[in-house]
């Protein structure tokens, strides 16, 4: 099957306020200059924002498209594809057949899109190239108006084949090509406060226990550490960075490892939740307490892991909604033809449990 998924969705608009008398339609079917009194613009310039057309700054764009999603507003989609020449609807491909990672982004672009009736074709390639082509050719025949692609890792990916002139945009994984638009998520902003946050805490011998060496998202996040020790006057307290699987069972065995080799380690910094929560497990059944001895941080703030572990993890959010919004956002903005080439970076956030 190409497209695994169709959906039209809308939000309520951000900032915006609904009342029986000032807001609402005075009877009947919401018009588009409903929407634009809502949106505190001209007739002229929401007619522009929803049918892709014109320049205007993004937050002019989404006011409009919050207007159109609190009124209810629906344009008519034939009528606006003979007149535009669009078809009003996304590619959203993706290598991460699991959604871990594909999903969150999925709901933040559906977060942009759907408010302005753009309907989004989701599309798996479970990292199959010959599945990514086949998907790739229905998306051009559908005449999508534009594609998002995205993966369940952040290493630079080649760029897509046979797209030109369809506006793409990389969310999560950038692209290879610097001329491409790719947003994702800031590695150094999630180190930094992961670090800062422990040494703020008191702790000054600090392990780093992360995933794959040949994955980037490992490479950065331990190059990252290791530099902002190192500006603190500080190493790490085996003397190196331990790289291993992105799995509990090595967060288990890498936490044995590391006080086997320094005792005195007093925090874990790791590569994502699930090596933490192994992390905790080993310390626990050792006999470690946590976080009165040792501190732990994660990486990712995925639930699933982050609240099941013992204790809850303080850890980094990637804010992978955010990635899709701002994806969705800068590819209607190149639809609109203005491109804005090169990586955009989304900060992180650290969230604080009991692990710290």
């Amino acid at each position: 099957m190409v497209v695994s998924g169709c959906w039209v969705t809308g939000q309520k608009g951000k900032g915006l306020r609904v009342t029986a008398e000032a807001d609402s339609p005075p009877s009947g079917r919401a018009r588009l200059t409903d929407v634009a009194k809502l949106a505190g613009v001209s007739v002229g310039t929401a007619s522009k924002a929803l049918s892709g057309s014109g320049r205007m700054r993004p937050e002019t764009r989404q006011r409009v498209l919050d207007a159109v999603a609190t009124l209810g507003f629906r344009p008519n989609p034939q009528a606006q594809s003979l007149h535009t020449g669009r078809s009003w609807t996304v590619g959203l491909m993706t290598t991460d057949g699991i959604g871990r990672f594909s999903t969150p982004v999925l709901l933040g672009a559906e977060d942009a899109l759907g408010a302005g009736k753009i309907s989004v074709l989701l599309c798996d390639t479970r990292g199959d190239g010959i599945r990514e082509q086949h998907h790739l050719r229905n998306l051009v025949d559908r005449r999508v108006d534009g594609i998002i692609v995205t993966g369940r890792r952040t290493d630079p990916r080649p760029p897509l084949k046979g797209v030109a002139p369809i506006p793409t945009v990389y969310a999560l994984s950038p692209s290879t090509d610097p001329e491409d638009i790719s947003v994702v998520s800031d590695e150094l902003s999630g180190v930094t406060l992961a670090v800062e946050h422990l040494l703020a805490t008191g702790r000054t011998r600090i392990a780093h226990l992360t995933g794959p060496a040949h994955h980037a998202a490992a490479q950065n996040r331990a190059r990252h550490t290791s530099e902002l020790l190192a500006a603190a006057g500080l190493e790490l307290s085996t003397g190196r960075v331990h790289f291993g699987e992105w799995s509990e069972a090595w967060g288990r065995r890498g936490a044995e490892a590391v006080l086997r080799t320094a005792p005195d380690t007093d925090a874990f910094f790791c590569g994502n939740d699930q090596i933490a929560r192994g992390v905790t497990d080993a310390l626990r059944e050792g006999g470690v307490e946590v976080p009165r001895t040792v501190a732990v941080v994660g990486y990712d703030n995925w639930g699933t892991m982050a609240l099941a572990s013992r204790p809850p993890l303080t850890t980094i959010d990637t804010d992978l909604a955010e990635i899709g919004r701002q994806a969705a956002l800068r590819l209607l903005s190149a639809i609109d033809s203005e491109r804005e080439s090169g990586v955009h970076t989304v900060p992180c956030r650290l969230v604080v449990r009991d692990s710290t």
